[in-house]
């Protein structure tokens, strides 16, 4: 399979059940990722656009959704975005889609959306290869202690000043839904 196999689009409004049951699937059945796209789905941090889908023979087979979140710099708070969850059909997991759909998102991202950063909590093996980088190294804090240094990266958009520095602050829905760390 090959990054051309895989349409990525904005997800339609009428498919929200769908990919609420994609992702609780894709993460074994745990209802807990639900319960956060309803509550991200609810807040201010939505962006319907950036909730975006992945088809693979005319079928949605994978989900992403990038969020508002703040960083608390030492002068101003900064809107970036907040990359979670990421989820794709079990049964096709490891063929390379979560990586086409992230590359590709993250593209159409790049060069239409205002703010200057996309972090996430994640496996730093896995997503070194989609571009992130440790987000420490550029002065950022994590928002939650549980949240092991090394998971805690950056995607830096095109906007992306280096003076920048400060604490993620997650949307209330990752709090509300005990989904940090």
């Amino acid at each position: 399979m090959t990054d051309t196999d895989v349409r990525i689009r904005p997800m339609r409004n009428d498919e929200f059940d769908g990919v609420r049951a994609l992702e609780v699937a894709a993460f074994g059945d745990d209802e807990s990722i639900g319960v956060l796209l309803d509550a991200l789905r609810a807040s201010w941090a939505w962006v319907p656009e950036l909730s975006i889908v992945a088809e693979l023979d005319a079928q949605v087979c994978a989900h992403v959704s990038f969020t508002r979140a703040i960083v608390d710099a030492p002068d101003r708070l900064v809107d970036v975005l907040v990359l979670s969850p990421v989820g794709v059909r079990p049964d096709l997991h490891r063929q390379g889609i979560g990586s086409a759909m992230i590359t590709q998102a993250l593209g159409l991202i790049a060069g239409t959306r205002p703010e200057p950063a996309v972090f996430l909590e994640g496996d730093p093996a896995y997503y070194r290869r989609l571009g992130f980088e440790a987000a420490g190294t550029y002065g950022f804090r994590r928002p939650s202690l549980r949240i092991p240094e090394p998971a805690f990266q950056v995607f830096r958009l095109p906007s992306f000043d280096a003076t920048l520095s400060g604490t993620l602050v997650y949307p209330d829905a990752f709090w509300r839904t005990d989904s940090v760390g």
